[in-house]
């Protein structure tokens, strides 16, 4: 019997937001190898932040609501930063400092990312189960980490692929586009957690 546990992950992570937007514009515009530290980096983080919040780190943002509006605020500025890089970006493949994320962008941008904290709060609540705390936040962190690496692989490739349709200045600019308004469309989930 499957914990029902992954397959609340897997719904919340698969849905576009704004990791799915990112891994997705990646594949595309540098490619599958080249978007891999991005990948580990997403799903690492993600593992990373909602076994932290299992062991309350989520608690402490409800409670105190003036570090809540700060992560609000940063991850806003920081959604919309991204989304007009993006925007601005000649689209088709790497030009000029243009590059995917790192490993360690990638980590750190998931304490911004509100979906994650949406969903890490969501089954810290709602799929806990009697462990505990500490074998409970491994439980949810590895959940969490172990789903989101088949997501992010899939919508990397998936962008791998869509950059074969992608075959003019003006398709790429279209698909350029579209991402950055959804990318920064995400960044109201924001002010929703």
């Amino acid at each position: 019997m499957i914990d029902p546990l992954y397959l609340f992950v897997f719904a919340g992570l698969f849905t576009p937001g704004p990791n799915v937007i990112l891994l997705t514009a990646s594949g595309a515009r540098f490619g599958f190898r080249a978007t891999l530290p991005h990948v580990l980096g997403v799903a690492t983080g993600v593992g990373v932040t909602s076994g932290l919040t299992a062991l309350g780190i989520g608690a402490l943002l409800l409670a105190v609501p003036a570090l809540k509006l700060t992560l609000q605020i940063l991850a806003v500025t920081w959604i919309l930063w991204m989304a007009w890089k993006l925007l601005r970006s000649r689209g088709a493949r790497a030009e000029g400092k243009d590059r995917p994320f790192t490993f360690l962008e990638a980590v750190l941008f998931q304490w911004v990312n509100p979906k994650v904290w949406i969903i890490a709060l969501a089954a810290s609540s709602g799929y806990a189960s009697d462990l505990p705390a500490h074998l409970e936040a491994l439980r949810i962190g590895s959940a969490f980490s172990g789903v989101n690496l088949f997501v992010c692989l899939f919508w990397t490739f998936a962008g791998t692929l869509l950059a074969y349709l992608l075959t003019t200045p003006l398709a790429w600019r279209i698909f350029t586009t579209v991402m950055a308004i959804a990318l920064a469309g995400s960044g109201l989930m924001v002010f929703l957690a």
